[in-house]
């Protein structure tokens, strides 16, 4: 009897526990809501229930500590609010609900200091700087969050872990419009994995190297093939490097000038085309992050091809892959690697270390004999755009009407239900086309939609884990916080461009541009907003800063992930190009920075301050040809003639 006492007084104790504790998002005592915790110093709102018979009693006022503020009835709502307090202190506080000299009401808060709510994204930054594993560090962002939310006790440490899971990701996993961008992202995977496994993407690359017969054709072939496989960057980086590792060989192109090729175009398009792996990811984070904005009723989809104007550096980095192709320059150790190969003919370095075996990609390969027929791969492709653009048009002329301008129709559509219509549209023609022409069998289509659905489980469990800090983070109004400090002397145009280099410093540190993006889009575009609104400027007039704040996200996170030597995208170029990957860090580090310091000088600041972006990008443009025409120096341009004969042996240098 003893040894069931102790198992079940446990089990009791814990239960109870959990009956006295309950998840920290706002205690209602039956009529008043007031947040749980509210931090010192920065204004909050209440919200008292009931209809104006309130008001019998005397004017009724909410008291919070030694302040008193008038209530104001909105009969729409049946509510009473009282907005802008404060509470002076930390600990425990009580809201009253006053009248006639008498408390009718109250509930119970608790205050906490501004800093705290800063704690949770700080430290997932700071773990994911520290060992370069986003998961945890966003886990751990979400568990510390939660605990402040309930209190400092060691049961608060215990009920928080459990609520990490129960209450934040439950909660962002429950979400309908999270929902659809998971579908929609692992149906667009599995599309990708039927057209690599049909043959149809290999197809496209067929298309492009029998136009390869000199060193600037081959790398022009190669840029090209990074444009068009723009669905998917690992894909992109793993098809394009295997393919064109021959043909660049052949025609004594360096390793390293290979790597940055792949690694330059693959994240570029893939953050920039209108439907790809990325989008599905990128739109619910922007969704999120401006869920929280009072008053702005643009829909994620639309702020995100919005912002794809102010999204210099990915636009400029493929413009300079283009200029360093066609001149036939280079500058810096790229320049030493190219004479290398030009003149030796050994496209790697003497001390480069490679493994042949890992660079091959073998999941993505079609089976022996699958005809590569590019029209495979382009029409899903077509149908999923086509089937997302007139999911967009018919939706948002339900919302707007049929006589609404083409931006008001897009801005007012159902985004989530397009995406959705679509991927699942070209996964059915994706597959229909593999089994009509007999390429692969039912078993075999399934099992390629699972291995590229596969490839996107983990980028999903990063956005989930962001969905879930961004939940954190209004629960403790880290956003208030800040701007409560930085809005006062922060200029609204400077934003965008302080966001831009912490993106990329973030993403250079822990190796991951997906989550760098999962840690900070929840976090600095309410605050760009609230920036905007400390300024007067809330008008559509100013919506370029909130668009550039957007694609500063997403562009310096890129940035930073392609100066990276711990990027998982870096990684995979080296990998893929059978590149010593120290060689291709070393190389493609002066282009990406040059690149990336236009795109903040010429492009970010000045657009913040009002520049049209056109403009913005013609200069920068314009100036990265000069940067290139002053500090490059031309290549040999003699190449050997592409003789099949040299196959096997180029095949095997290095």
């Amino acid at each position: 009897m003893t040894c069931d006492f102790l198992p079940r007084t446990v089990v009791v104790v814990i239960g109870a526990l959990f009956l006295l504790t309950s998840p920290a998002v706002g205690q209602d005592d039956g009529t008043v809501t007031v947040p749980d915790p509210v931090l010192t110093g920065i204004e909050f709102s209440v919200t008292v229930s009931g209809d104006s018979s309130l008001a019998e009693a005397g004017s009724p006022m909410i008291r919070v500590g030694d302040e008193t503020q008038a209530l104001s009835y909105d009969a729409a709502q049946e509510q009473w609010t009282a907005e802008e307090l404060t509470v002076s202190s930390s600990g425990s506080a009580t809201v009253e609900v006053r009248a006639g000299g008498e408390t009718l009401r109250s509930a119970e808060t608790r205050a906490i200091p501004g800093w705290l709510s800063i704690l949770p994204p700080l430290l997932a930054i700071g773990m994911a700087l520290l060992y370069r594993r986003v998961v945890p560090a966003l886990f751990f962002g979400v568990w510390v969050g939660a605990v402040l939310a309930i209190g400092y006790t060691p049961w608060a440490a215990f009920k928080g872990l459990l609520d990490t899971m129960q209450v934040y990701v439950l909660g962002a996993l429950a979400d309908e419009s999270h929902a659809a961008i998971i579908l929609f992202s692992l149906m667009i995977g599995g599309m990708v994995g039927i057209i690599s496994k049909n043959g149809g993407t290999l197809g496209i690359v067929e298309r492009l190297t029998g136009w390869a017969s000199d060193s600037r054709r081959g790398q022009l072939a190669t840029w090209a093939l990074g444009l068009g496989i723009f669905f998917d960057d690992y894909a992109n980086t793993l098809i394009v490097g295997n393919t064109m590792r021959p043909v660049t060989d052949r025609l004594r192109i360096s390793r390293e000038k290979l790597a940055y090729i792949v690694d330059s175009t693959a994240a570029p398009i893939s953050c920039l085309a209108f439907v790809t792996t990325w989008i599905g990811y990128e739109v619910g984070l922007v969704g999120t992050a401006i869920a929280s904005i009072e008053g702005f009723s643009q829909g994620a989809y639309s702020v995100f091809l919005n912002s794809l104007a102010y999204s210099f550096y990915p636009i400029f980095a493929l413009f300079f892959v283009f200029v360093v192709a066609y001149s036939r320059r280079d500058f810096g150790p790229m320049y030493d690697a190219e004479r290398r190969a030009r003149e030796t003919g050994e496209v790697l370095g003497k001390e480069a270390k490679v493994d042949e075996a890992a660079s091959e990609g073998e999941a993505l390969k079609p089976p022996e004999g699958t005809p590569n027929r590019a029209v495979n791969a382009v029409i899903p492709v077509l149908v999923l755009i086509g089937s997302v653009l007139a999911g967009l048009y018919a939706t948002g002329v339900q919302s707007a009407g049929a006589d609404a301008s083409l931006r008001e129709i897009i801005g007012g559509a159902d985004s989530y239900a397009a995406l959705m219509w679509g991927s699942l549209i070209g996964v059915i023609v994706a597959a229909l086309l593999s089994l009509g022409q007999g390429i692969l069998d039912l078993e075999q289509t399934v099992e390629a939609w699972y291995e590229g659905l596969k490839s996107m489980l983990f980028a999903m469990i990063i956005l989930v884990l962001a969905w879930a800090l961004s939940n954190i983070t209004e629960v403790l109004m880290t956003a208030d916080y800040l701007v409560s400090i930085l809005g006062e002397w922060l200029p609204a145009g400077v934003v965008p461009a302080i966001i831009f280099v912490l993106a990329a410093a973030t993403a250079f540190a822990t190796g991951s541009s997906w989550g760098t993006m999962g840690i900070l889009m929840p976090l600095v575009v309410p605050l760009a907003w609230a920036v905007l609104a400390k300024n007067g400027m809330t008008s559509p007039d100013h919506y370029h800063i909130l668009y550039s704040s957007v694609s500063c996200v997403l562009a310096g996170a890129v940035w930073g992930d392609h100066c990276s030597p711990i990027s998982d995208t870096t990684i995979l170029s080296s990998m893929a190009s059978g590149c010593d990957h120290i060689d291709h860090v070393r190389t493609q580090l002066p282009y990406a920075m040059s690149v990336g310091l236009v795109a903040l000088l010429i492009g970010t600041l000045p657009t913040g301050f009002g520049l049209p972006w056109w403009v913005s990008l013609l200069v920068g443009g314009g100036l990265l040809v000069g940067i290139h025409r002053v500090f490059g120096t031309p290549i040999e341009t003699a190449s050997p003639p592409f003789d099949e004969s040299d196959s096997v042996e180029a095949s095997a240098v290095g």
